[in-house]
């Protein structure tokens, strides 16, 4: 049987995070260049403390604490020599600012790592990667600067690097199994959607699907969708699939059930308490799938249980972790995980290096498959669904759905 439903696509902003230890001639303090064999590491914060994308960078804030006090609290590790301190910087929701506010935390902050959550990050990149060459950087590598793709420099990925080149099989055989026949796709106007649904509409076409009506020039933030929910009814699309943000799914989801339509509209973003905190967007997202790259916490692993505790213990009253607090907390996990890698007392030069050739790590179970740090060839890509039933998401399977490439 068909399984009809409507889900969100959101290319979330992000805010970022920076992880950072600042110089001191004091023994109790780790000093720029390390952990020192003990104190406490600055962990600088780059976020959007102002403009457009303020609001969220709370949630990216609040899942690295959640990280670092779930570790410290363990005991475990290098928490027992060191301790951890956020300090924030603001990147004033763009790139200018995100190179102003990582040139604060190196020079004057005297940072010891980076972690970025901020779709601003290519703004920064290239000091980071030059002038700044030994600061270790953690993120998402979704942000659009090519630096991510180097395998031998100072920036580490705490998600699988998209690969805009490759087309994996698995969006299509997912809309194969949801019953689509026609998938509309909708993109923002910027090289990074654009690129991301041309891929996804490759697999789905290369599924034997057909493709219906496209739109890859929306503007940022638009909530006049009319003229995409005519042409999504005109074409006869009976599936929807897009790289748009959460305000614009929402407003064209609204949109397609006010027309009658019900088919299946996936999203790779929108899964998380965000969403749940919206009593308008959950009436109108009830049915729609969420895809997500890492394991959902109503799957009830031993790995999701932590993160979900954690993150209740900061302040996130159902524990399921939105976008940014996911980030955040993938960012504090990689970086300790690199910390006990290369040892607590390590410099600098020490982390990265070790890093380098870190090809195990996968967030303590939550990522389906490790995020390897020596490449960023991925063989497999996996995504988990969830659809929005109440208040609540329910997985469609356990287990996630894993495409290879294809020709």
């Amino acid at each position: 049987m068909r399984r009809r439903g409507v889900a969100l696509v959101g290319m979330a902003c992000a805010t970022a995070l920076v992880l950072s230890a600042c110089g001191s001639d004091d023994e109790e303090t780790g000093g720029g260049g390390g952990g020192g064999g003990g104190g406490t590491l600055k962990v600088g914060v780059l976020t959007s403390l102002s403009g457009p994308a303020a609001t969220a960078a709370a949630g990216s804030i609040r899942g690295a604490e959640a990280r670092f006090a779930a570790y410290e609290e363990a005991g475990e590790g290098c928490a027992g020599d060191l301790d951890f301190e956020l300090v924030q910087a603001d990147d004033t929701t763009s790139a200018q600012g995100a190179l102003a506010g990582a040139q604060k935390l190196v020079q004057q902050d005297e940072v010891f790592s980076i972690l970025t959550i901020s779709p601003f990050f290519a703004g920064a990149a290239p000091y980071l990667t030059t002038q700044a060459s030994d600061v270790p950087v953690f993120g998402g590598a979704w942000d659009g600067a090519e630096q991510w793709t180097g395998e031998d420099n100072n920036l580490f990925n705490s998600g699988p690097v998209p690969d805009y080149e490759t087309v994996y099989s698995s969006y299509g055989e997912f809309f194969s199994e949801q019953g689509a026949t026609k998938v509309a796709g909708i993109a923002y106007v910027s090289p990074s959607s654009q690129a991301g649904l041309e891929a996804g509409l490759a697999s789905i076409e290369d599924a034997g699907l057909e493709i219906g009506y496209t739109n890859n020039s929306v503007q940022f933030g638009s909530t006049d969708v009319g003229p995409l929910v005519l042409g999504i009814l005109d074409s006869g699309a009976d599936a929807v699939y897009t790289t748009i943000n959460f305000d614009t799914s929402l407003a064209l989801v609204a949109g397609l059930k006010q027309a009658g339509w019900d088919g299946t509209f996936v999203s790779p973003t929108g899964y998380g308490a965000d969403l749940l905190s919206s009593e308008p967007a959950v009436e109108i997202g009830q049915g729609v799938i969420f895809s997500n790259a890492f394991t959902p916490v109503e799957v009830g692993s031993e790995a999701t249980q932590a993160m979900q505790s954690a993150l209740q213990a900061e302040g996130n009253e159902s524990g399921i972790p939105g976008f940014y607090e996911s980030q955040g907390w993938f960012g504090a996990d990689l970086f300790l995980h690199g910390l006990e890698e290369a040892g607590c007392d390590t410099d600098q030069a020490g982390l990265i290096s070790t890093l380098q050739g870190v090809d195990d790590w996968d967030a303590n179970g939550l990522y389906p498959r490790p995020v390897k740090q020596s490449t960023t060839e991925v063989d497999e890509q996996c995504s988990y669904y969830v659809t929005l039933e109440g208040d609540s998401f329910v997985p469609l399977s356990d287990e996630p759905l894993c495409g290879t490439p294809v020709d």
